[in-house]
């Protein structure tokens, strides 16, 4: 484990200067602005969530740090543009978590975990209002760019907060079916793409509500479902191989019939 933590960052933040040196520089890194980085980002952020789903704590560290070097050579774009640098970055979080924990670094109480997330909430609407943002709703700064079933949770979570929500799961489960028999009526009606995709909209924005009653994160949820699909259908595919086949020449009876063998083996 290292014992110079600032040394290290140093180190970091040097070569990030020497990969963007514009004469002996890396080509491709002094190519990079922020918007051509931001996917990478993104995608470094679901390798680090990834690496949790597997509790594989050597890649973990791996991916954080692969994440810490997006935050760096971002920062190091913005020293370049005369917007920030690094250190900036780091003080501004600094600051955010002290001023969003007073009643650890001041002498707020809250009465229960509710009560210090609709604090929190207050404290950065009132961040907003210092920025000059005039956006007053509940709903402002949600960010656009977040996965839509991330959005959609924090969505129902602002409502929630100024008592827009349904009091437990079971109204949640009857809109669901609610919302399920309207895609089947537009499925009868002629399946107009149009229509089909807001009444399908309806039903995956009920079902991130349910998720959030349930206490269950959407995006791990999906996660989990994903790879156990991928492992039962390699199971499948592994199946046909052995029996000396493709799994394309079964019929869909017969691949049905795989289907519930690998699930009852537990895969």
């Amino acid at each position: 484990m290292a014992t110079d933590t600032r040394r290290n960052i140093d180190d970091l933040i040097a070569i990030m200067a020497r990969l963007r040196d514009p004469v002996n520089g890396c080509p491709w890194d002094l190519k990079q602005t922020f918007e051509t980085i931001a996917p990478y980002t993104i995608e470094e952020a679901y390798e680090v969530a990834d690496a949790i789903d597997r509790a594989d704590h050597d890649d973990l560290r791996d991916e954080l740090g692969d994440l810490l070097l997006q935050v760096v050579l971002q920062s190091r774009i913005a020293e370049e543009a005369g917007l920030f640098d690094f250190d900036e970055v780091a003080g501004g979080i600094r600051d955010k978590m002290v001023r969003r924990h007073p009643h650890i670094f001041a002498d707020a109480t809250y009465g229960d975990l509710t009560e210090q997330m609709v604090d929190w909430e207050r404290l950065k609407a009132d961040e907003r209002a210092a920025r000059g943002e005039t956006d007053t709703s509940a709903l402002a700064g949600i960010p656009r760019g977040l996965p839509e079933w991330q959005r959609a949770t924090k969505l129902q979570k602002r409502a929630a907060n100024q008592g827009f929500d349904w009091p437990d799961h079971r109204p949640v489960l009857d809109k669901l079916l609610e919302e399920a028999e309207e895609v089947r009526a537009e499925f009868d009606a002629g399946a107009d793409v149009e229509r089909l995709t807001d009444e399908i909209g309806d039903v995956l924005f009920v079902v991130a509500n349910l998720a959030r009653h349930a206490k269950v994160d959407v995006s791990r949820a999906m996660r989990s479902a994903n790879a156990k699909f991928e492992r039962r259908f390699r199971a499948m595919e592994a199946i046909a191989a052995a029996e000396g086949r493709e799994l394309k020449s079964y019929s869909l009876e017969e691949q049905e019939a795989l289907w519930m063998r690998v699930k009852r083996d537990a895969l």
